[in-house]
């Protein structure tokens, strides 16, 4: 009774951060605080709770690493005119009756050739929004088409490239702790995912024709090219993570390359010292001169991803200690009583949903849902099922969820919040379409007895 308390203040907490505004980190650490205290209360000692904790948080340093070198990246791309260049082109070859298709197509696109998710968003994705936000479109359908596509690709680019990086890992470990073969599961995953893709796509090509943008004298046009020198150039840091990504360079590498040529064409082409650059780096864009440019072509930096770091230390600490005591065991019980093939699933969608918003992070929330559904798997089904119900569940509802790192990256880098997540509707169209075929599967079984 004390868990499902410390669980139901936790929640109320968080949500109440969320409609308030406040910084996730404080419910957070709340949560943290609260269950230490009722682990404490069932027996564990302090110690060894305390102990759980540092050893989950200080798993999460490499994903630290690499989200601070994504807000570096942010920042310097706009000072070196990528971003810029990006907007400008964008705004010219893209049709504004059909921009939320094309945003949610594009992203998906490119998340295939990077290979992240999150690299995703914070290239084109940052150029499809400040595009949004110069317009009357909902940009928060924008956000959600836009992280839609990043992880509808990103899931794809992760079978295709095989890659193992921090940024792009979730489809290598179903496969490993499933003990299944990556292109097995690439082949059920496109099986079941073909269908919920067009139905998104069918969407969004209908809130396209009824939220166009405007382009007919759109500030972008006339504003880009007098303060940024349009260049191919500018556009070569983007060129840059595309080839090292294609070529499966180890992803701080392929950032690291991509600041320091937009660090180089910043000095040449844009003209700004090396001085203003490093500070773009650390604190973000800010154009820094009276022009209707200035609110729009802002943001980035590694101060920006120090509150999302932060986030990732208390969450992984959290999730440790959960994992670590095994307190939810009772949940494996309650799977096990699964009859059917569609119950297990819808099972799993609840148990991937409690992971993801305790687990804080995709890959914990992976192994969590793992852990507690494989018994009753392996009693009904093979490794396959397991690995297809995974990547249909936990692995695309992680973004739904506004605290779970796998959607707090994203909304940050966006400059953005929650209310993009009714719009992300490859999301949870994926697990929707998945359990009603299951549905109906049983209804046939029946309907034969």
């Amino acid at each position: 009774m004390d868990l499902i308390i410390a669980i139901i203040v936790s929640f109320i907490c968080i949500i109440i951060s969320l409609t308030k505004g406040y910084f996730i980190g404080y419910p957070l650490l709340f949560s943290l605080i609260i269950f230490t205290l009722v682990l404490w209360r069932r027996g564990f000692t302090l110690k060894a709770l305390i102990s759980l904790a540092i050893h989950s948080s200080q798993k999460s340093f490499s994903v630290i690493s690499i989200l601070l070198l994504i807000g570096a990246v942010t920042g310097v791309w706009m000072a070196a005119g990528t971003v810029p260049a990006l907007v400008y082109y964008g705004i010219q070859l893209l049709n504004p009756r059909y921009f939320i298709l094309s945003a949610f197509i594009l992203t998906s696109m490119v998340s295939v050739l990077l290979g992240t998710s999150f690299g995703t968003v914070s290239t084109i994705g940052i150029a499809l929004m400040i595009m949004a936000r110069e317009s009357d479109a909902n940009p928060h359908i924008v956000a959600g088409a836009i992280i839609a596509g990043a992880y509808f690709g990103d899931c794809v680019s992760r079978m295709l490239h095989e890659r193992a990086s921090p940024m792009s890992s979730s489809a290598n470990l179903v496969a490993t702790i499933t003990q299944t073969k990556l292109y097995i599961n690439l082949k059920n995953m496109m099986i079941t995912g073909w269908l919920p893709f067009l139905a998104a796509s069918f969407v969004y090509l209908v809130l396209s024709i009824s939220n166009p943008i405007a382009v007919t004298d759109n500030i972008l046009l006339t504003e880009i090219p007098k303060v940024f020198n349009l260049n191919l150039f500018g556009l070569l840091p983007g060129f840059i993570i595309l080839l090292l990504s294609l070529l499966q360079i180890e992803v701080k590498i392929t950032l690291f390359f991509s600041i320091i040529t937009s660090l180089i064409i910043g000095i040449f082409l844009q003209k700004y010292s090396l001085t203003q650059l490093l500070n773009y780096a650390v604190y973000g864009f800010d154009l820094g001169i009276a022009s209707p440019l200035a609110p729009i072509l802002k943001g980035g930096g590694i101060i920006a991803m120090l509150k999302v770091s932060i986030v990732v230390i208390i969450s992984t600490a959290l999730s440790g200690m959960i994992a670590g005591t095994r307190v939810l065991e009772s949940v494996e019980v309650f799977l096990e009583k699964s009859k059917s093939r569609s119950r297990l699933f819808l099972g799993t969608i609840v148990v991937g949903t409690a992971a993801a918003a305790f687990g804080c992070t995709q890959t914990i929330a992976i192994l969590l849902t793992q852990q507690l559904v494989q018994e009753s798997y392996h009693k009904k089904l093979d490794n396959y099922q397991l690995a297809l119900d995974l990547e249909n569940t936990v692995v695309v509802i992680s973004p739904l969820i506004p605290w779970n790192i796998a959607g707090l990256v994203p909304v940050t880098i966006l400059m953005t919040d929650w209310k993009f997540i009714p719009y992300t509707f490859y999301l949870y169209f994926l697990p929707i379409f998945s359990w009603i075929q299951f549905k109906r599967i049983s209804l046939k079984r029946k309907v034969l007895l």
